[in-house]
């Protein structure tokens, strides 16, 4: 009877499985590799015996002294090794302000102001032709000093909105918290943009009257990406204060910086930016992992300020008619990919599981010795992660890492949707983002979450956490009231 042949293993085996034996082999190389040693270690002690055992203990002829000092090096090393590890740092809690819907520009009134502000048709038309496309949404909220006819950019209003937005969020996280003022050792307040004299974070030691030793600082000027560097400075103070817990305050306030010229650069931020603030905890105390929702596995910054171009492309200046604004390169999608390429590359290896960074390695040798033109491997990070909070700053950049990274539409969900809801928040708009995948359930524990951040000098900053348990769906937040609506569809274009 002749032999069955034998399948044809292109078509009856699904290679996708046969990709994840392989990574499956090289990420647990370590544990395959020890598991046969263990085995034949346990089957030697079993053919020996208890009575062999002992023998061999005692043919040693090990005395006190060496058992006592070998115990004594043991102790020493792990001692040196635990005291010389950096100490984990903990996300407790974190809250968002939500704006008040009496502060909502839908777009026929953003417009109707643009008009009456603006008498440049070209630029009316402009700003019109930006926000069709920019993906903001009819609920985005500006200040109240820019619903006034023209804006009213005072030193008065402009700390009246700095109070409400932190304040409102720092209420709120106390409030979760049940934090006391008083047990808050280290404030770090980021906001770009506005810096008075005292400085925002000396206005909340007076609000909440907190501790004269309290260690206190305030970044500006530092873009949109501040945010993640707030959290790099709280995570180093925390490596040298044990026992402590740092409030984190990231916000950009918007009133002082509406642009009146006709600059089209300068244009874009007025169409672009809006209301928000976050204010995070974060602790290196172990009583704390028990409670906290999030652990910061890794902090990547990348600074491409050396090269002039990438120096200039987000920049504050005056137009020729003496008007300030912030003025934006149409190099910035470039100098934007550039620093995302470096900083990836400075935090793959750190994240990517060992089979993708293999096969990335084995890629590069090839073009290098067979074929130049053989296509580059990109790792693909959605091994890495499973959450990914992209900086809101405008659709064409959540649009080109999502073709750059090969990420899926529920990936840039969150990104897209607090783009559409809240506008480009600057260095808070990660947290809405996270707020956005907790909102939906789905943060789990054991998660992992990658934010992005860009901003002026020009830096692209990665943190990277973990998340300590499955978190519940939040019934309060930025959210609360509309998450039921989200996912929403996105046109190209919105015709005004």
């Amino acid at each position: 009877m002749p032999r069955a042949p034998l399948p044809e293993f292109s078509s009856s085996v699904r290679l996708k499985y046969v990709k994840l034996g392989y990574q499956h082999l090289v990420d647990n190389f370590v544990t395959f590799l020890s598991i046969p040693v263990m085995v034949a270690v346990g089957l030697e002690l079993v053919r020996r015996g208890p009575q062999e055992i002992v023998g061999l203990w005692r043919a040693l002829e090990l005395d006190v002294i060496h058992i006592l000092c070998s115990v004594f090096v043991i102790i020493f090393v792990a001692t040196v090794y635990f005291m010389s590890r950096p100490r984990p740092v903990y996300l407790v809690e974190y809250a968002c302000f939500k704006p008040p819907s009496n502060c909502r520009v839908p777009f026929s009134t953003f417009m109707e102001h643009t008009r009456l502000i603006n008498s440049d048709e070209k630029s009316v038309q402009f700003q019109m032709r930006i926000l069709e496309r920019s993906g903001l949404g009819e609920e985005t909220c500006l200040p109240p000093a820019n619903h006034y006819i023209p804006p009213h950019p005072t030193m008065e209003a402009s700390r009246a909105e700095a109070q409400l937005v932190i304040f409102s969020a720092i209420d709120d996280l106390i409030r979760k918290t049940g934090l006391k003022p008083k047990d808050i050792d280290i404030l770090v307040v980021n906001c770009s943009l506005f810096s008075p004299t005292p400085s925002l974070s000396a206005m909340i030691i007076n609000k909440y009257k907190l501790r004269s030793n309290i260690r206190s600082f305030n970044l500006s000027g530092m873009g949109c990406s501040a945010g993640l560097i707030s959290i790099d400075l709280a995570r180093d103070l925390l490596q040298v204060h044990p026992g402590s817990n740092a409030l984190v305050i990231s916000t950009e306030i918007i009133t002082p910086n509406f642009y009146a010229g006709n600059q089209r650069a300068m244009l874009l931020p007025n169409c672009l930016f809006r209301m928000g603030a976050a204010a995070i905890l974060l602790s290196n105390r172990r009583r704390d992992a028990g409670r906290a929702k999030y652990r910061l596995v890794h902090v990547v910054r990348t600074h491409k300020g050396a090269d002039d171009r990438a120096y200039r492309c987000v920049y504050e200046e005056e137009d020729a008619e003496g008007h300030t604004g912030i003025s934006l390169s149409k190099d910035l999608m470039a100098i934007a990919g550039e620093a995302l390429k470096s900083n990836i590359t400075t935090i793959g290896p750190l994240v990517l599981p060992m089979s993708e960074q293999l096969l990335f390695f084995l890629t590069l040798v090839a073009r290098k010795l067979i074929n130049p033109k053989r296509k580059p491997y990109i790792p693909d990070f959605k091994k890495a992660f499973e959450h990914l909070c992209i900086h809101a700053g405008g659709r064409a950049v959540i649009d080109e890492l999502q073709k750059n990274l090969e990420l899926s539409a529920e990936h840039v969900e969150a990104s897209r949707m607090t783009l559409h809801r809240f506008g480009n928040t600057s260095s808070s708009s990660l947290w809405y983002e996270l707020n956005y995948i907790e909102s939906k359930g789905r943060m789990r524990r054991g998660d992992r979450v990658w934010q992005i951040g860009f901003g002026s000098g020009f830096k692209c900053n990665s943190a990277v956490w973990k998340c300590m348990r499955t978190v519940k769906t939040p019934i309060d937040g930025p959210w609360s009231e509309c998450i039921h609506r989200y996912p929403v569809h996105i046109p190209e274009v919105v015709k005004l």
